[in-house]
């Protein structure tokens, strides 16, 4: 296990550049689902669409990974390298990124759909290898909160992705609002991060960054001798919980923020061109949870790790009102929300580390805002359905970290098959779209979708810790001194 102690600080630091991009991407989605609806006339259910390509190009991504393995008798990234499988889906975003000049140009939905999974399509290869690299590169004790700081840095894109992109669209109309706006405006932003997926491909390819890794878990003190090596990642029940996990945890997050939109609209009045701040500081909710999180993964001494848990998710919250303020929008709006993340702090020290005991806490406060936010109105339902981001913050690397305990050798595999249930996201958010119509559940009332989702995430959390038990697995036994 040297390697994974000694890994460079500049190394993990490249590495977690690239969850930057993830982020920038899908928060903007955000952004296109309301516009496109506007200028299409679609419904809101057909808007989700975007939402569903982009996703589910994440399950076809880990399909064609899981055939060509099995081809060619070689996992692909034992076979060509980590690294170098990162840069290759960078590439392949890339070139999704091209098909957005005759998307705008034509103001093609289809097209535009067509980009969005192709770049996604790339991002499934990247993440099938950025995720298992990110828990190994240091002590694998600590694998969840690397996770987390690199899920921070992935919000740092999905706070000015959506800002980036209003102002590429509204920019120049935004006082005279949505009717003249061009749809041509969004291929500029999509090319210019084409080229940034090309450069950092290329500092990929020369980094220090391992391109082999040990299995996580192998020699871990968090497992025991008495786990077993089975046929398949498929035969560790873990692993097929968590999927179902995976699934509806990025479900509930994209679900609720590609919906806010449609909320605003119809109990604010909310204009499109107004909606921006308030998609950012959902995606700031993430960041903010995963900051905190994070403090776990740097050796502090007792007292300076309890004042930067507590200094951190406001230092996250600052940056977003600092985003927000450059971009020109109010911020005086958001600063009750400072409140609101007292509700986090508490979680998060209550779960003394534990991933298992995160997950569950953190899916009872998602359920509860969500109830907050269909039992209110106003701006009160607003932020609360804009804080079940501080509550899926985390839950990503807990979800992870617990599904890929023990599976040893056949962790890659196991990796790949939760990438693929990322496709919740789009299928999700496509249902509450769907069920969001006037004839069924209404915008309001269609976040029990979400509620659903985390009543599963409570169930998962409070399962999964006794399957792990009877595995020789106790994060209790691991965690309780170091967070």
């Amino acid at each position: 296990m040297e390697t994974k102690t000694t890994t460079s600080t500049s190394a993990l630091v490249t590495l977690i550049s690239v969850f930057f991009f993830w982020g920038f991407v899908a928060a903007s989605n955000d952004i296109l689902i309301p516009v496109f609806k506007e200028k299409l006339n679609l419904t809101q259910g057909q808007a989700q669409l975007i939402s569903l390509a982009f996703y589910i190009a994440y399950t076809v991504g880990s399909i064609i990974y899981y055939i060509i393995s099995k081809i060619i008798g070689q996992d692909i990234l034992n076979r060509i390298g980590y690294k170098n499988g990162i840069a290759l889906g960078l590439v392949i975003s890339a070139c999704g990124t091209l098909l957005f000049i005759p998307a705008a140009n034509t103001v093609s939905f289809p097209l535009m759909i067509s980009g969005l999974f192709t770049v996604a399509l790339g991002f499934s290869l990247q993440q099938t290898a950025a995720n298992p690299l990110a828990i190994t590169m240091g002590d694998p004790q600590k694998g969840s909160q690397r996770l987390s700081l690199a899920g921070g840095v992935n919000n740092v894109g999905t706070t000015i992705g959506p800002l980036l992109l209003s102002f590429a669209i509204f920019g120049s109309v935004a006082v005279a609002g949505t009717s003249s706006l061009s749809i041509e405006n969004i291929k500029i932003p999509y090319l210019i991060l084409g080229a940034a997926f090309i450069v950092v491909a290329v500092i990929f390819k020369f980094s220090s960054i391992p391109n082999k890794i040990e299995s996580v878990n192998d020699d871990s003190s968090v497992a025991s001798s008495t786990k077993s090596d089975r046929k398949s990642a498929l035969k560790y029940p873990q692993l097929v919980l968590g999927m179902i996990a995976i699934f509806v945890y990025v479900g509930v997050e994209v679900s609720t923020a590609s919906n806010l939109p449609e909320f605003m609209k119809q109990h604010l009045h909310t204009t499109t061109d107004k909606i921006a701040p308030f998609i950012s500081l959902f995606w700031a909710s993430l960041m903010i949870g995963r900051w905190t999180s994070s403090v776990g993964a740097f050796n502090l001494n007792g007292g300076a790790k309890a004042i930067m848990k507590f200094l951190m998710p406001y230092i996250a919250f600052a940056v977003f009102l600092g985003v927000n303020k450059i971009a020109n929008h109010d911020i005086t709006p958001f600063y009750i929300y400072a409140f609101v993340i007292i509700a986090l702090i508490i979680g998060d020290m209550l779960s003394k580390g534990n991933p298992a005991r995160q997950l569950l806490l953190y899916s009872f406060l998602g359920i509860a805002a969500l109830m907050i936010g269909m039992l209110s109105d106003g701006m009160v339902s607003v932020y609360a359905f804009i804080s079940v981001g501080l509550f899926c913050s985390t839950l990503w690397p807990c979800i992870y970290t617990l599904a890929i305990a023990g599976l040893g050798r056949h962790t890659n595999e196991g990796s790949s098959f939760l990438i693929m249930m990322i496709m919740g996201g789009g299928i999700i958010s496509y249902t509450q779209g769907t069920l969001s119509s006037d004839s069924m559940l209404g915008i309001q009332w269609s976040y029990l979708v979400g509620v659903a989702c985390f009543a599963y995430l409570a169930f998962y959390a409070w399962k999964v810790s006794a399957i792990l038990k009877s595995q020789g697995i106790d994060y209790d036994a691991t965690t309780g001194s170091g967070h």
